[in-house]
């Protein structure tokens, strides 16, 4: 049964004509009135839904039955990445997505080959989004990952004070064969929220670590072998949310 995400929140008993991008699915899909699909609106749980009617370029359905079901990882891991050039940066976000992350915030680092300012930043930013919540129809999940707008490094180290609270462990995704981190996190009891950095491709600079480390941070390595930025934070993230 497809599953389709509605920006609408849902009511058991309601009328939905589907946001545009639902409707087109039902259409390429021949879907016909009297089918069901199951909608969710990131609120938590999903809906039975059935389809009423088939316009040329809209489609209504009845919501039904509420199933509050939720397949999120058992810990919040709030990604931010050094967002690497191309359609890879687009790879990351599906499939920390499918892993389970809570958030995705971009940022801009010295060593960042993709540099986005302004408009197109602002477009990127809902592309990724849109591509969040794909993923999320595609895997099960009910809640849509957050993809906040892109920040410079210094500028997102600044909003740490409120943004991260203390009980929060932040792991810094190190090129240093560092022991404490991500082995550390993963050898005793583990917070319910990681913070988790990624650099871009070339890493992190010697100084945006030390603002990091400054910031709270621990060096977290992934051992010997030198992963590429949009596989590195995945493998992090798969350690931390596929853990029981």
């Amino acid at each position: 049964m497809p599953r389709l995400y509605s920006p609408v929140p849902l009511a058991t008993g309601s009328m939905l004509d589907l946001p545009a991008s639902a409707a087109r699915h039902v259409q390429v899909l021949r879907m016909q009135p009297g089918e069901s699909v199951t909608l969710f609106d990131g609120q938590g749980g999903e809906f039975e839904a059935v389809i009423e009617r088939m316009g040329r370029s809209d489609v209504s359905v009845a919501v039904g039955r509420h199933d509050p079901v939720e397949r999120e990882a058992a810990r919040a891991i709030h990604l931010v990445v050094g967002m690497p050039a191309n359609e890879r940066m687009d790879w990351l976000v599906e499939k920390a997505t499918e892993l389970g992350a809570a958030s995705i915030q971009p940022v801009l680092a010295q060593r960042s080959v993709l540099k986005l300012q302004g408009e197109r930043a602002q477009k990127k930013q809902a592309h990724w989004q849109a591509i969040a919540i794909a993923a999320c129809e595609q895997s099960g999940r009910n809640r849509v990952p957050l993809l906040h707008p892109v920040l410079g490094f210094a500028a997102w180290v600044a909003t740490l004070g409120s943004a991260a609270p203390n009980e929060t462990a932040k792991l810094l995704l190190s090129l240093s064969l560092a022991p404490e981190g991500l082995a550390l996190a993963l050898a005793g009891p583990t917070p319910s929220e990681f913070l988790l950095l990624s650099g871009p491709e070339g890493g992190l600079t010697p100084q945006e670590e030390a603002l990091a480390i400054e910031a709270g941070f621990l060096r977290a390595s992934l051992g010997p072998r030198v992963l590429r930025s949009e596989t590195a934070p995945l493998a992090a993230l798969a350690a931390l949310t596929l853990r029981g």
